[in-house]
This record gives C-alpha cells, structure tokens and sequence, in this order.
C-alpha cells in the first residue's frame, strides 16, 4: 500500500514539472505574443485610469460646479430659469446634459429636467428625460418612478400610471415615499373602478405605515371604499 502511495506521489511531482516545463517552453516560443497581450492589458487599464481620474473626472467637477445656479432656480420653483438661463453665467440643466454627456452632473440633470417640464405642464419632454435618468446617491428609484407615474398620469395614460406608481411603492421602502405612492396608486385604482385593488393599497397603507403622514388619516379613504 506504501509502494502504491508514493509511486502516485512521484507521478505528481513528474506530472507537475512537466506542466512547468511545458509552461517556460510555451513562454519561451511565445514570448513576444505574451508581452503583447500583458501589454495591451496594461494599455486598456491605464487608459481606463486615465479617463476616469484626468478626464472624466474633472470633467464632472465643473459640470457640477456649472449646475449650481440652475439647482439654486429649481428649489426656487423657477423652473423655466433653471432649464435654460439660471444667471450669472451658468449652464441651465438643458446645457449642462449637452455640455457634458456621460457625467454623473448630466445623468443629474436629466433627473431635473424632468421635474422641471412636469412643473411647467409639459409631460412628453418631462417623460424623455426621466426616462432617460439612471437612480443613483439621493435620487432613487422610487422618485424616478413616482414621477413618471405622475407624468403618464397627466398625458391620460393610466395603465402606464400605474404600472409606474406600483413600482415606486415596491422599489426599496421608504417611510414617507413609499406610503405616499401608495395612496397615489390606491386613488388611480379606484378612479379606473378597480376598488378591490384600491383597498388592499390603503390597507397596506394602515397596516405597514401607520404613522406616516398619509397613515395618518387613511381610515376614511378605507371606509369609503368599503362602502361604509
């Protein structure tokens, strides 16, 4: 059984320097296709390195340090100012998504636009650049989609307004959002005559935010479709 044990062993150690050999041989024979390669591979990721720390990145800094002003007329609900001319110089959020494409200030930017032209009553183009925004950091999913609900809401797209507010209140959980979005799907529900589905929203409402701001008072939106 010994005999056996180590006649296997030596195998393995044969075995190994022949992998080893076999391995410098083909290093040998190919050195210059695999300096290449090791090469190339240097290249991509130093390029990659290069664009996002000297190019991209700075690139990104001043897009956001141009989208100052814009933010500055948004929370002041000039909408219309904040889009296209905040002032002093500044790119409006319609500048900064040409000016600087591919930058986490434009995907931004796209998120305002949206708010901005469904603030003015103008819902295809608030549709196309909350479409177009990617959640990422304070602005999450569900106030992306909350917003197209509201903007499909607006254009008479109903089932569209609802598959989008179901998906704000089931994407992630927020304590104010999500109930909010939810009394916002439970009223369309009973809008399109769809009361059962209207009262498992509200319900929900009651039993898993209570006190929300919308718990708050959702009793009487239960009992008024339940008929009592």
């Amino acid at each position: 059984m010994a005999t056996r044990k180590q006649k296997k062993s030596d195998e393995t150690i044969v075995d190994l320097v022949e992998v080893k050999d076999q391995a410098q041989d083909y290093f040998e024979n190919n050195q210059i296709v695999v300096l290449g390669i090791l090469g190339v591979i240097v290249l991509i990721f130093g390029g990659w390195f290069g664009y996002v720390n000297l190019y991209q990145k700075p690139r990104n800094e001043k897009a956001m340090e141009q989208m100052f002003q814009a933010q500055f007329r948004f929370e002041k609900d000039s909408f219309a100012l904040a889009l296209e001319n905040p002032g002093g110089g500044y790119d409006g959020f319609l500048d900064v998504i040409d000016n600087y494409g591919g930058t986490q200030a434009a995907n931004l930017s796209n998120y305002y636009a949206g708010i901005s032209y469904l603030r003015l009553g103008r819902y295809d183009a608030a549709i196309s650049y909350l479409e177009t925004f990617k959640p990422k950091g304070d602005v999450t999913p569900i106030m992306k989609y909350g917003a197209l609900g509201d903007a499909y809401s607006e254009t008479g797209d109903m089932d569209k307004a609802l598959s989008l507010y179901k998906k704000a209140s089931t994407t992630d959980q927020n304590d104010y959002l999500t109930p909010y979005y939810l009394k916002k799907l439970a009223l369309l529900y009973e809008h399109q005559g769809e009361i059962q589905k209207a009262q498992e929203a509200f319900n929900q409402i009651k039993e898993d935010y209570p006190n929300s701001a919308v718990g708050k008072d959702i009793e009487k939106y239960i009992m008024r479709v339940s008929g009592n």
